[in-house]
């Protein structure tokens, strides 16, 4: 080997031991960050914070077919915006052959799909900007949004000013994608899974108690003067004024100015924020290492995959238990009930104990379990299949779809959040949003479709031969 190639070889050497110093650097200086500034504190603020926003987004949940109802009365026929969307409901149901009783659930299933699209298009977005502007502003502004939106909500007595409702607080719901980034900046490796699973709790808790309280509230006040939801969305109101209150005075800002990063907005970086595929590579994510990017991208293939199968499945349990068991809405209450207090035992019990590898082995065990809750459903919906009843299959499904889903969102943000720099972790965690946004609003139209097509048994033994591809790719993951 002459002189000019010993050169060369050393050049390389050097620059590759400079690249790995460099890394190792950004390391543990993320490290020194999160030690110095974990705060239990500001993880219980961002929980309560959490918990009284999906208090107040649940509360309308129960109340959406009298929601209908109303509207329809009101606009069914001419050319009103219900009446146009109705009729696109309507072809849909003849297309798949979808009985007339469930066009309220596919009617709010388009609206939830609207609402998810809209968080698919801001998560990144907000995210990036409190990279560069901090999260208390941007986490600020977000729920002054959903407080608009349930302020809109109240004075809704026509569909269109209903949907803008809705319009708005799903352009404000990257709050979640922000609550992560906090929590992420104010714990440490050990204590991040525990974090999110404090956020999974928030979840499971105002599910359980924000559906119930929004059926009281209407119930209570016998709303035959705002059949709209009047009395429940100024509570909803309420409920999200104290939480921009909350925020304005008692949450500290947990990204300080030295670990910001800028932000510059071009025609090409947009795509980085709006394109799937784009959002899949983390390609707005600044200051990755070759590993991390690697790493973030499989994690995030593997959410979105994993939640497009699931949220289209869990979507048509209402059909299964409607359409097979004859459940009535009280049943399916109760049904709802007992999923979210599993969840809420074990997000409250054994995943806030996790720490980084546990979480790991978490989201394997959690991603392993959900093709097994499925084909137990598909064996409900299946004819004679032994040794349980069709309400034995039913149930052994659903309790194993409540602990796969206590752990495996938030043990998979958990993986990705410690993949991100400080500076870099609201677009990080704001990309993963956005993809689970985006399979939220697609998954539920393309289940729906096959169930009707094809029937339950068909379309439960298929997600869950989908849903073994992300558990193989999480067990594959080299992290």
């Amino acid at each position: 080997m002459n002189q000019q190639e010993n050169g060369v070889v050393k050049k390389r050497k050097d620059n590759t031991l400079q690249e790995l110093e460099e890394e190792q650097m950004i390391k543990e200086s993320d490290v020194k960050c999160s030690k110095a500034t974990f705060s239990p504190r500001t993880i219980t603020l961002i929980f309560v914070s959490l918990l009284l926003d999906l208090l107040a987004f649940t509360m309308i949940l129960p109340l959406l077919p009298s929601l209908l109802d109303y509207y329809n009365k009101e606009e069914g026929k001419g050319n009103s915006l219900y009446a146009s969307l109705l009729q696109a409901i309507q072809t849909f149901q003849k297309f798949t052959g979808a009985p007339d009783r469930f066009s309220s659930v596919l009617f709010g299933g388009v609206l939830g799909s609207m609402y998810s699209f809209l968080q698919f298009l801001t998560s990144p977005i907000v995210g990036s900007l409190s990279d560069a502007y901090g999260r208390k502003p941007m986490l600020i502004i977000c729920l002054t949004g959903i407080a608009l939106s349930h302020a809109l909500w109240g004075c809704a007595r026509t569909f269109s000013v209903f949907v803008m409702a809705r319009f708005i607080g799903g352009l404000s719901k990257a709050n979640v994608s922000l609550s992560m980034a906090i929590v992420t900046d104010a714990s440490n490796e050990k204590t991040r899974a525990r974090g999110m699973a404090l956020i999974g709790l928030a979840f499971s808790v105002g599910f359980i108690v924000g559906p119930l309280a929004g059926a009281w509230f209407a119930a209570t006040h016998n709303l035959t003067a705002g059949a709209w939801g009047e009395r429940p969305a100024f509570y909803a109101l309420l409920l999200s004024l104290t939480n921009v209150a909350l925020v304005v005075f008692f949450m500290p800002e947990t990204l300080p100015k030295e670990k910001r990063s800028p932000l510059l907005f071009t025609l090409s970086k947009t795509l980085d924020f709006v394109s799937p595929w784009h959002l899949l590579k983390f390609s707005a994510v600044k200051n990755l290492s070759e590993h991390q990017n690697k790493v973030l991208t499989k994690v995030g293939l593997i959410y979105f995959l994993y939640l497009f199968i699931y949220s289209g499945l869990e979507f048509t349990l209402t059909f299964l238990t409607h359409h097979t068991f004859q459940y009535t809405a009280m049943q399916q209450g109760k049904m709802f009930l007992v999923i979210g207090a599993i969840m809420a035992v074990l997000q409250g019990g054994a995943a806030r104990r996790l720490g980084a590898a546990g979480a790991e082995r978490a989201a394997r065990a959690a991603l392993a379990l959900t093709p097994l809750s499925f084909l137990s459903v598909a064996a409900a919906a299946a004819p004679r299949v032994t040794p349980l009843s069709p309400a034995g299959w039913l149930w052994l499904g659903l309790v194993l779809f409540a602990v796969s889903t206590a752990f495996a969102v938030s043990c998979l943000s958990s993986v990705a959040a410690g993949q991100a720099p400080a500076a870099a972790r609201g677009a990080a965690l704001g990309a993963l949003r956005s993809l689970g946004a985006l399979a939220r609003a697609a998954g539920p139209l393309l289940a729906a479709s096959v169930y009707w097509i094809s029937g339950a048994t068909t379309t439960y033994t298929i997600g869950a031969v989908i849903l073994i591809i992300p558990a193989v790719m999480m067990y594959r993951l080299k992290i």
